[in-house]
């Protein structure tokens, strides 16, 4: 059965990868650092669900302290100029759209499909896992695909991996961290303390009060938090499923869903979802750090009031 493991290994190949072409440029004076980063941070992925809980964690205050006191430096420079980039453009057109629309086609394909596939009675892929491991099958086709294409040099892959993630830096680990520190306050019984405090000072007697309870504070706690996956466990173990679904019968599977959207419109309107929104400005060189989320607020907003009315619509009625 394939499981989770072979996402982790495409992650941790690709990590690695870049820690070696960071280990082997010398005239980067912060080669070290971002070999050392890097390569800690494949390590997690290759191992780390083989070593005890405590090496993990070390291994992950390693990453910390090497992006504190060393830093880790300004990206690769582009391994093209930008006449050339426009050249590449203006001969392949809406073409380089190809392998990116791949990715998703592949995936909904994919999720479609495998979770139906049995060899001698065992699933091929873990039905649990489907979606995710069809998202690694896809970005792995999607790169065949771009490479046949544009007919790229082998390295190229792994250069151009190495120069987005330099240039990211720290904040490439930030999902995954919030999204771990989720699943603590989920286990610290953070939902419970929430839902105790909202049941002491909002009226949870009605269906519409509950929906825009749950889903606003998806986006409060996503914007705190940075990350809507670790807004969830707290805000649908303390709202979510003690009211909407037990409550009011609403169905558990609308309810994860559409709250989800409603984290995500959290996400547009935060600097703590660094690698979305404070990444891109400084990629783009913007004058302003928060000039993306300035720009999404209004989206953000927009979205949260469809997203509350989706949910109260659709969640009593099937």
């Amino acid at each position: 059965m394939i499981g989770l493991e072979a996402v982790y290994l495409l992650m941790g190949v690709m990590l690695a990868g870049i820690a070696i072409v960071n280990l082997l440029d010398r005239p980067d004076a912060k080669r070290y650092n971002k070999t050392m980063f890097w390569g800690i941070y494949a390590i997690t992925f290759l191992l780390g669900t083989h070593l005890p809980d405590f090496v993990n964690g070390c291994l992950v205050i390693g990453m910390v302290l090497v992006s504190s006191i060393g830093g880790l430096g300004r990206g690769a420079a582009e391994s093209a100029t930008r006449e050339e980039r426009a050249a590449s453009a203006k001969r392949w057109g809406n073409k380089l759209f190809v392998p990116a629309l791949i990715i998703p086609a592949v995936t909904l394909l994919g999720t479609s499909t495998f979770k139906d596939i049995r060899i001698h009675g065992v699933a091929l892929v873990d039905p649990a896992q489907v979606t995710v491991i069809s998202l690694g099958l896809a970005t792995v086709v999607a790169l065949a695909v771009g490479m046949a294409m544009l007919r790229a040099p082998a390295a190229a892959p792994i250069q151009e991996a190495r120069r987005l993630m330099d240039s990211v830096g720290w904040a490439a680990v930030l999902p995954q961290m919030l999204a771990a520190l989720g699943a603590l306050f989920a286990l610290a019984g953070v939902g419970q303390v929430v839902s105790t405090l909202v049941n002491r000072w909002i009226p949870l007697d009605t269906a519409i009060v509950v929906v825009i309870t749950y889903a606003v504070g998806m986006a409060l706690f996503t914007i705190v938090m940075g990350n809507a996956f670790a807004a969830f466990p707290v805000m649908t173990a303390g709202i979510g499923l003690p009211l909407i679904v037990t409550r009011f019968g609403g169905d558990p599977a609308i309810m994860a869903s559409i709250g989800m959207l409603s984290g995500y419109c959290g996400t547009l309107m935060t600097p703590m979802a660094a690698n979305f929104n404070i990444v891109p400005a400084a990629l783009l060189e913007l004058p302003d750090e928060n000039a993306v989320i300035k720009v999404q607020i209004p989206t953000g907003l927009i979205l949260l009031v469809v997203n509350i009315l989706l949910m109260y619509f659709l969640v009593f009625r099937y």
